[in-house]
């Protein structure tokens, strides 16, 4: 009887062991929902919140869509080089989460590590910026359309039939969408124009500092200029502050047109006071439609459009209202 007991028991941790090794490598994810069949796990990879308002605002959106409340286990990375975000992005697919949701700091490089993650069954959605990769790599884009913001601003520009233009141009982190795209209309414009001129191009990296430092060396070296063409509202800012100790008027009907992205709302409301003169709107609330995409996908539905593009618009000083700056500011 005893050796019968012991054959039982020897026989269960056979079955044991072999459980045990089966689990070692990660399961293949089902199509229908998390891999472990509760809280949605994903990886958020972002630039830094403090690059701008824009920024802090979407990742304060992310954050309060991607709860436990909501059903997810959410882990963020953040990173304005693209080398560490592809790191994180390793990381994630090691930590097997369900998703991974990516605002690239870089259009290029993110084709590997893509492959990758779908080789590991895990399904990436992109939000606020496009990548140069195939679209069979992810699921869905979520994102602004940062040529058209960027035409949109020119157009505007090309609008104010200024006799020549002689524009600082004061340029994101270069390689970005958003710096492409909004660097993009003006090159184009300027190229083709004869009264338009580059009197400074250069890039603050999204920073407000950096960009005063820019403007200030201009402003030094004695060149004329009449147009700040900033990528986005914090650099817009530090362009002014060098223009303002400098004693140089800018706005509605004074010596500077000044231009920013992003619609923070107290840059709105440098354009109420007609201190500045156009915002270009950058859309940073897209974590409900990633959401909803989700819900898609986890439900084995199939999505209506692989790419959504943000809403966005483009203010001007002379006809904004406070309603529009209580409406769209961020």
């Amino acid at each position: 009887m005893m050796k019968k007991v012991l054959s039982i028991l020897m026989a269960s941790a056979m079955t044991l062991s072999l459980v045990a090794c089966g689990s070692a490598a990660p399961a293949a994810k089902s199509d229908g929902g998390s891999a472990s069949g509760g809280l949605i796990k994903v990886g958020i990879i972002n630039n830094d919140p403090n690059e701008s308002g824009y920024r802090t605002a979407n990742d304060a959106d992310l954050k309060a869509k991607f709860t436990e409340a909501n059903g997810y286990e959410a882990s963020f990375a953040y990173s304005l080089k693209n080398d560490e975000q592809i790191q994180y992005a390793q990381k994630f697919i090691q930590d097997e989460v369900d998703y991974l949701l990516l605002s690239a700091a870089d259009t290029a490089g993110w084709d590997s590590v893509l492959k990758d993650a779908q080789s590991a069954g895990i399904k990436v959605i992109l939000f606020d910026r496009t990548i140069d990769a195939d679209a069979s790599l992810y699921e869905a884009s979520i994102v602004s359309d940062m040529a058209k913001e960027g035409q949109t601003a020119v157009d505007w520009l090309a609008g104010q039939n200024l006799s020549e233009y002689n524009v600082i141009h004061i340029q994101g982190v270069m390689g970005s969408a958003a710096q492409q795209g909004r660097s993009g209309a003006l090159d184009t414009k300027v190229a083709a124009e004869a009264n338009w001129n580059i009197v400074k191009q250069q890039t603050a990296e999204w920073n407000a500092e950096k960009a005063q430092q820019i403007v200030q060396s201009v402003i030094d070296a004695g060149t004329p200029f009449n147009v700040i063409y900033a990528e986005n509202d914090d650099m817009a800012k530090g362009a002014v502050a060098a223009l303002d100790a400098a004693g140089i008027s800018h706005g509605v009907g004074k010596d500077v047109v000044v231009m920013g992205f992003d619609c923070n709302k107290w840059a709105l409301e440098e354009l109420l006071a007609q201190n500045w003169n156009y915002d270009g709107q950058c859309n940073p609330f897209q974590a409900s439609y990633i959401d909803d995409i989700i819900k898609t996908l986890e439900s084995g539905g199939t999505l209506a459009q692989k790419t959504i593009i943000m809403d966005e618009k483009g203010f001007d000083a002379s006809t904004i209202t406070q309603d529009d700056v209580d409406t769209y500011g961020i």
